[in-house]
């Protein structure tokens, strides 16, 4: 058996390529929208791949059965719940998918069984991979959201028409513990995502376990019945960030196919300037020191070391054109990026920044970030200082600095009427990351003195002895 865990970290995201080297026949599970990856350890391996799983609609991520389906001509297999726009293979409760050669029920073939797991969604689909079907134990099983690591799958995320949350969440604990915990302690676990993942709130940074080890550890698991389960699972969730609504309707969807080669348009700064007058955003991806030491006026920084996908579905809409401002050579990368949440409406990226900056200076703007020492300055002079904690409700439950506005960054574009754009406004996270993303958003609304924490609660908490 060929079997290979492809991790991204910038979406907490695991996809997994498994195949029969004997026959050369492969499937890929939950891939990323950009395949070439795939495509050339497949290659690298002597395998074909021929299939396409998903083990349900995602939410934080567009997939790529799409693309690996048009590069060749795998067949894509849903839950045979699930209903697309596009051709796909209904996959019933049990059915077993061999990869062997011939007449493909040999006992020595990689084989695949499907179990239907809803309860995350209503189509969740979970794979037993076995080494060999006849096996008395598989390898392992690929969970999808249902079973993570440390945690399983929210049940709130996205109650879908017809269901509830507490009806997910009933078909959740079912599905854990008439299918999943069912296997046994030995079988290998291999979610689909990972820490840090809004999909969940426990997440671990392991990414890979056994149910043995699940059945001992995983706080979900030990929920006495039904009701205490959907206590557990849904108390305390980060809030969805604002694309997840619109990858999962466009995954069920026939799209266009992400082309991962050709980077943006390059644009002068005139071209971008019309571009802005039409509507688009000006989406700088450089780190937030650079932000800050000068960036032209209106545009929102996500800084591409981070998650910047994510924070960009959270801030951003779904429905405006982005005209990307990179360090040069990055240009691609932040391009691809973006289409792995399906904001494909990049419409350029602006040529030479730096240079555009120091020739139009009037243009510049700069980012006031204040140090932890800096920050009890400003709060002990300014009187009406507005503060905005702009981490999630789990986060906050652990201390906040004084009496904040608490809005969770993806949330503040739909709050800003919680806010008072005429006071002087610090806002802060946990490391400074998601703090310069959302003071660039507020000063692209108008707010006219605003600032972010240097380094976070996390810089404060060393630096200054806690008040209030």
């Amino acid at each position: 058996m060929f079997f290979r865990q492809y991790y991204l970290d910038c979406l907490s995201h695991a996809s997994y390529l498994v195949g029969d080297e004997s026959s050369g026949r492969a499937v890929v599970v939950d891939p990323q929208r950009d395949i070439a990856e795939y495509l050339a350890d497949a290659e690298a391996a002597g395998l074909t791949i021929e299939l396409v799983l998903e083990t349900h609609f995602h939410a934080d991520f567009l997939s790529g059965h799409l693309e690996l389906a048009a590069a060749t001509g795998a067949a894509i297999g849903y839950s045979s719940v699930a209903e697309t726009e596009f051709e796909s293979r209904a996959l019933e409760h049990g059915e077993r998918i061999s990869l062997g050669g011939g007449d493909g029920d040999g006992d020595d073939a990689v084989t695949l069984e499907m179990r239907h797991t809803p309860g995350h969604t209503p189509e969740s689909m979970s794979i037993v991979v076995f080494e060999r079907a006849s096996d008395a134990e598989p390898y392992g099983v690929l969970t999808g959201d249902t079973m993570f690591i440390g945690d399983v799958g929210r049940p709130d995320l996205l109650a879908s028409i017809g269901f509830t949350k507490e009806e997910l969440a009933a078909k959740l604990y079912r599905s854990l513990h008439e299918q999943l915990l069912t296997l046994p302690d030995a079988t290998r676990v291999f979610p689909a995502h990972g820490a840090g993942s809004a999909c969940g709130k426990n997440l671990s940074t392991e990414t890979s376990s056994t149910i043995g080890e699940q059945r001992r550890t995983n706080a979900a698991l030990q929920a006495h019945d039904e009701q205490a389960f959907f206590d557990l699972v849904t108390e305390g969730q980060p809030p969805a960030p604002g694309y997840f609504v619109f990858d999962a309707v466009l995954n069920r969807q026939d799209r266009e196919l992400l082309d991962e080669d050709t980077p943006p348009v390059t644009r002068s700064l005139e071209e971008v300037d019309q571009l802005v007058a039409g509507g688009a955003v000006l989406l700088d991806g450089r780190d937030a020191e650079a932000f800050a030491q000068g960036h032209l006026a209106g545009s929102i920084n996500i800084g591409l070391a981070g998650r910047y996908a994510e924070f960009a579905g959270s801030i951003l809409p779904t429905d405006v054109d982005i005209v990307l401002i990179v360090d040069e050579g990055n240009e691609l990368e932040a391009k691809n990026r973006l289409g792995r949440i399906g904001f494909d409406r990049v419409v350029g990226h602006l040529a030479a920044p730096l240079r555009s900056m120091v020739e139009h200076p009037d243009r510049v703007r700069h980012a006031s970030r204040l140090t932890p020492a800096a920050f009890e300055e400003r709060r002990a002079d300014v009187s009406d200082l507005q503060i905005v904690d702009v981490r999630n409700p789990g986060e906050v439950a652990d201390g906040t600095i004084g009496t904040p506005v608490t809005i969770p960054v993806g949330q503040l574009p739909a709050r800003l009427d919680e806010l008072d754009p005429a006071k002087p406004t610090v806002v802060y996270c946990a490391g400074g990351y998601r703090s310069s993303a959302a003071a660039s958003l507020l000063r692209s609304k108008g707010f006219a003195d605003v600032s972010d924490l240097i380094g976070g609660i996390g810089a404060w908490r060393e630096a200054v002895e806690p008040v209030g």
